[in-house]
């Protein structure tokens, strides 16, 4: 989860007008039977009894030994879930026993490695300093994945510690599981801090993972990578037995390949959570049918405010955009263009500064949790296990991130109370509701980011802007979509608006997803040669 001090100054770097780029030979890969399959589709074939749970986990276990072990080495996933296929044969039995449970019945999914599983897997995010005992309870969202009958197949590689570790980080890359690749180019990043369920999901490891964000660590490797990634609006969704960085900004999400599965399993994880209070939260809805909403002629009708603020001008991107606006208004919608968002690039640093207490609160709080036998007990430890380990941990990186977090006092420090009121008033009343009402607008529109960087181990993440960081600090939802490719690469186009509007950015989504159908399987390319 990069702070929005590291993407707005990213942001501003210039994209010098590039060569075309062309493909490298394509690798010889090897066919797979379920490509591209939607949770439907697997729902009506076990249904029928065309197919199992166990011949579908076999079948992706042995896809991701010979492209994620091996052979291209995509690197996504860091644990494989030994129960794996006892799940799965018990999922079959309890089918013909007494049906099935619903949409996720005996699907298997990813989970990011900072939701707690008590099982035979490890809870680390990504860094060394957790290893060794496994959570002593489920997460909230990891049981309600049990309840709905679905197998938690492995847990993804992540940026370590979400990304909020030092400066110059790495995106994909964990102490503990190494460096994510890109799907599309194999030596891009797949962005983070969500890139190894991203990049799952984009290979066809699984149909559906769950990612978190912070500020664009759901939106930002779904763009990279060429799938729908949802952030919900904050209370959505529990954070319990969650690692965290900043709980005013944290959630987890759906990461798929279409909008339909995105709602389908946003459905599944909504609950209320007494132990995580946003939850509870006055003013939030009761649960809906997310898929109710999703609408081929959703887009009908609608205004659309273009938040031009958060483009970056690019000579390969701009006639792409310009398509995406175009099909957006054949589709019926209407265009305010531009719009004008006050004070948008004003939360920078305030945002870090909330996140910077929020961290060091959240972390250690949580590390209590997590029982006597964990083997750090508080962030001052793990920056102390770091510096012991340093050639392992520290040798592309830094922590000075955590340093600083480590210094910030209570939550009752002025300091913080100030940072926070700041955010809220700049994304919110100030920020997205203001111009949303001035231009009665339904939604708001911008490209997720540009195409994947080159992964560069020396000096770090070089990122082509992005439009997370308003939804992201207002606790608001964001949906990005496919939208089509820039050299062979992925973007995305992102939705974002009021809170507790998931279900209506959903609905546009899905029209917008019917009208582009941008997505493309990777290919695995070893790089992008450029003439």
């Amino acid at each position: 989860m990069k702070s929005s001090v590291v993407l707005a100054a990213a942001a501003e770097v210039a994209a010098a007008p590039q060569p075309t780029p062309t493909r490298a030979p394509s690798p010889q890969l090897p066919t797979f039977e379920f490509a591209e399959w939607t949770l439907d589709q697997f729902q009506r074939a076990m249904i029928s009894g065309e197919l199992t749970s166990a011949r579908l986990t076999e079948a992706y276990l042995k896809r991701i030994a010979g492209l994620d072990r091996q052979g291209p080495s995509v690197n996504a996933l860091i644990e494989l879930n030994p129960e794996a296929m006892d799940l799965a044969r018990a999922c079959d039995h309890e089918r013909i026993a007494t049906g099935s449970r619903g949409p996720l019945h005996g699907i298997p999914i990813l989970v990011k490695d900072n939701l707690d599983t008590a099982d035979r897997m490890q809870t680390t995010a990504g860094s060394l300093a957790l290893v060794g005992p496994s959570a002593l309870r489920d997460s909230f969202l990891v049981a309600r994945l049990r309840d709905a009958g679905a197998i938690i197949l492995e847990k993804t590689n992540l940026s370590e510690w979400a990304n909020f570790r030092g400066s110059n980080s790495i995106s994909g890359w964990s102490g503990r599981g190494g460096l994510t690749r890109n799907p599309y180019a194999l030596d891009r990043s797949a962005a983070g801090s969500s890139s190894g369920s991203a990049a799952a999901v984009s290979a066809n490891f699984v149909a559906v993972a769950i990612g978190t964000e912070t500020d664009g660590s759901i939106v930002a490797p779904a763009t990279y990578c060429g799938i729908v990634g949802l952030k919900p609006t904050l209370g959505w969704l529990s954070r319990t037995g969650i690692i965290p960085i900043a709980a005013s900004q944290d959630t987890a999400g759906p990461m798929t390949r279409t909008v339909t599965d995105a709602a389908i399993l946003q459905s599944v994880l909504t609950a209320r959570d007494p132990q995580d209070l946003s939850t509870v939260a006055t003013g939030r809805p009761n649960h809906p049918d997310f898929r109710e909403h999703l609408r081929s002629d959703a887009l009908r009708g609608i205004r659309i405010g273009v938040a031009r603020d958060f483009f970056r001008s690019h000579r390969m991107m701009n006639p792409l955009i310009q398509r995406t606006l175009d099909s957006l208004k054949e589709a019926g919608a209407i265009l305010i263009d531009p719009v004008r968002i006050p004070n948008r690039g004003d939360v920078g640093e305030a945002e870090f500064e909330v996140m910077l207490y929020e961290f060091k609160a959240g972390l250690n709080a949580y590390l209590a949790s997590r029982g006597p036998d964990v083997p750090v007990k508080s962030l001052a430890e793990v920056i102390a296990f770091n510096e012991r380990v340093a050639e392992r941990e520290l040798k592309l990186f830094g922590q000075d991130t955590l340093v600083r977090a480590e210094a910030k006092g209570p939550l009752t420090e002025p300091a913080y109370r100030v940072a926070r009121e700041l955010c809220l008033r700049r994304a919110r009343a100030e920020g997205i509701d203001s111009v949303m009402d001035r231009d009665k607008l339904d939604v708001l529109v911008a490209p997720t980011g540009g195409p994947a960087h080159v992964i560069d181990l020396i000096n770090g993440d070089r990122w082509l802007g992005g439009s997370s960081t308003l939804a992201a600090v207002a606790g608001y939802p964001n949906i990005t979509v496919p939208c089509g490719t820039v050299g062979g690469l992925p973007v995305g186009f992102s939705f974002f608006g009021r809170a507790w509007s998931d279900a209506k950015l959903l609905g546009y989504a899905y029209a917008f997803e019917q009208i582009l159908q941008a997505r493309r399987p990777p290919e695995f390319q070893p790089t992008l040669k450029v003439l």
